[in-house]
């Protein structure tokens, strides 16, 4: 055959291809939305950067409980929690709490007279020193296939330069398109762009101090106002910016019905993803939610089983999600423990939304930058074992010597990880749900691994110079 005509009919064929799988057009329905599938990349992708930045930034301090936060509800609402909020990113309300530990840090820095939109020059000032580029190849080498940025927090300081400013405070904004100039840098690493926006929250709108958990309930702006303002900054930046992720926070007014924006987002992107934040109920699980949404985001947490529903948890490397002054490297989580629950997460069918909390001038701490680069160099050897992985059919075991063992499949291959230092030459792992093993390869190095397989038991005999590592990953076929 002809090349130009081979050439022809292939680009016709694909053509064709595409028109007969293009997404249908979704209409301003709940009905409609709900058939929105989970796009393959996201399932993909395993982990995303979450990236906290904004007034509170420039304080940078929370001072935090040590009491778990379990332990304070059993008798109370959780005064003492909100008075010693360990995230840092809720300055502004922490404030405005009489006698607050960030009450007493605030006046004996600061002073009397500085308020909290004091703190929107300086951050302008700093915000120039920024590199959008650097953050985005960090973000990459990390493993990160997509970043979710805080467009506005609840302090409705906003990151971009919208058309809409905040009608209560003149120049509430970052002096730089901190939004477009992160989107632009992420998508050129081939990282795919999320915009956080809290539409719950916004103490510009409605002061009320909030105290305890039952005040989450009354804080949140109901005015016909906020509802419009909140619906044009969700068009607004998914018209300006394109971005794959909608993630919102803390739900919204009553008044306010997400499902035309969404089916909007759909049809401008039909790879995007929305949260289950973007209305704010407390149901039973066998409920209807009360919108659609394509994930749910646990915080801070883990499961205890593998999950049906797409799931991703959020938490920082430490305990604030803002950057809080008063954490350093000691009070993070390890390198070790990151992989571990990274692992853990993805073999129960979720997604790790890792954040950083950057200095005003856009430093990320030496602390969250040497986990993020030892989860990178981790990746980079075992990458195989998480991305593009589905869950087995089951998501742990135990070795005959007590060590954690978490699995994931792709395709033909199952992928066991073993989240502990082995402590002698061969490794067992029993009741596997296997009738045979071809063949057993170490992801470290490329090699096969002795192995004996009987009766569902399956001993792995450890390479004589294996390098030491947070995990080791092994492909089974």
């Amino acid at each position: 055959m002809n090349i130009k005509i081979f050439c022809s009919l292939l680009l016709l064929f694909w053509a064709n291809q595409t028109w007969a799988q293009a997404p249908a057009r979704y209409d301003t329905t709940r009905a409609s939305i709900d058939k929105h599938p989970l796009p393959g990349w996201f399932d993909d992708a395993k982990l995303g950067i979450f990236v906290h930045w904004g007034l509170y930034s420039v304080p940078g301090w929370a001072k935090g409980t040590k009491k778990p936060l379990q332990e304070i509800l059993a008798t109370t609402k959780g005064e003492e929690w909100f008075a010693n909020n360990p995230y840092a990113e809720w300055y502004m309300n922490s404030l405005r709490i009489d006698g607050s530990s960030t009450q007493q840090y605030h006046k004996a820095t600061y002073g009397d007279s500085f308020s909290y939109d004091d703190f929107v020059p300086v951050f302008n000032r700093e915000i120039k020193k920024w590199n959008p580029n650097q953050w985005a190849k960090l973000f990459k080498d990390a493993g990160a296939q997509y970043v979710v940025l805080t467009t506005k927090h609840h302090d409705g300081f906003l990151l971009w330069p919208s058309k809409q400013p905040n009608p209560f405070k003149k120049n509430y904004q970052a002096s730089r398109d901190i939004v477009g100039e992160l989107t632009q840098a992420v998508n050129g690493q081939g990282l795919k762009m999320g915009l956080y926006y809290s539409s719950g929250l916004d103490w510009t709108f409605n002061q009320k101090t909030i105290n305890n958990f039952p005040d989450l309930f009354t804080a949140g702006p109901q005015q016909p106002e906020y509802v419009t303002y909140l619906g044009n900054h969700w068009r607004e930046l998914t018209d300006r910016y394109n971005p794959y992720v909608l993630w919102a926070d803390i739900g919204s007014p009553k008044a306010y019905n997400p499902v035309p924006v969404i089916a909007e987002f759909y049809n401008k992107n039909p790879q995007g993803v929305v949260n289950n934040r973007h209305t704010f109920e407390f149901a039973a699980p066998s409920a209807k939610p009360a919108v659609h949404y394509d994930f749910t985001t646990p915080e801070y947490q883990m499961l205890d089983s593998i999950a049906r529903k797409k799931w991703e948890t959020c938490r920082g490397i430490g305990l604030s999600f803002g950057y809080n002054r008063t954490e350093d490297a000691a009070t993070f989580l390890s390198v070790d423990g990151l992989v571990d629950s990274f692992v853990d997460i993805v073999s129960k069918n979720g997604n790790l939304l890792l954040n950083v909390g950057p200095e005003a001038d856009g430093t990320i701490p030496a602390g969250q930058l040497e986990r993020l680069n030892g989860l990178g160099v981790w990746l980079k050897t075992n990458g195989e074992a998480i991305y593009g992985t589905r869950p087995w059919t089951k998501a742990e075991a135990k070795t005959s010597t007590d060590g954690r063992v978490r699995f994931t499949k792709k395709g033909e291959s199952l992928y066991a990880i073993l989240l502990d230092e082995p402590t002698g030459k061969t490794v067992t792992i029993s009741e596997l749900p296997l009738t045979d093993v071809r063949a057993v390869t170490a992801l470290s190095d490329g090699k096969p691994v002795k192995h004996t397989f009987a009766n569902g038991t399956l001993t792995l005999t450890m390479p004589a110079k294996q390098a030491k590592s947070v995990a080791y990953a092994f492909r089974i076929n």
